[in-house]
């Protein structure tokens, strides 16, 4: 009887996963009660969801699809300027070059990581916290629906260029 797979509960799913949804929410919205908005949707979704959970995937990947695609919609749903605030992969280093002196003084490495991945495309943001969560290739593309290869592809493009924005001085780092 102890190899018999047991559906999970709501209340163990949340429970168990708390801190990586979270996270989650942290990364997609800096306003803390925002924050707190969007976990209330997540949870909400991942109760609603629960009872489709077949087990194809890992538990683990499921709650991070179903939390993302919350994340990802609310996203979209957010202000058109808070959108238009997005850039895309080829601008961040010209972003990273617009911090001011104060500004980068008043926050510390995580809270400048933290902006910069906010201000990231939806689909790249999914991608690189899902790596900071500790997601291998095959499970990010299981959760985005791309392949391993392009995973690790974006990935690595995606450190890159948060690293390049890090760096300090000018915000162009070196090629």
């Amino acid at each position: 009887m102890a190899d018999a797979p047991q559906e999970p509960t709501y209340e163990s799913v949340a429970r168990e996963f708390a801190a990586p949804l979270q996270r989650l929410a942290i990364g997609y919205e800096a306003d803390a009660e925002r924050q707190r908005d969007l976990l209330q949707e997540m949870h909400l979704a991942l109760w609603r969801a629960l009872p489709s959970f077949e087990g194809r995937a890992s538990l683990r990947t499921f709650v991070h699809r179903v939390a993302h695609n919350v994340a990802v919609g609310y996203v979209i749903r957010s202000s058109r300027d808070q959108l238009s605030r997005c850039v895309p992969l080829e601008e961040m280093e010209e972003r990273a070059a617009h911090f001011d002196g104060r500004q980068i003084e008043r926050r510390d490495e995580v809270e400048r990581l933290a902006m910069l991945v906010r201000s990231l495309r939806p689909n790249d943001r999914q991608i690189i916290l899902l790596y900071l969560e500790g997601f291998g290739h095959a499970e990010i593309g299981e959760v985005c629906g791309i392949s391993p290869e392009n995973a690790a592809t974006k990935v690595h493009r995606i450190k890159r260029a948060l690293a390049a924005a890090l760096e300090p001085g000018d915000g162009h780092g070196q090629r």
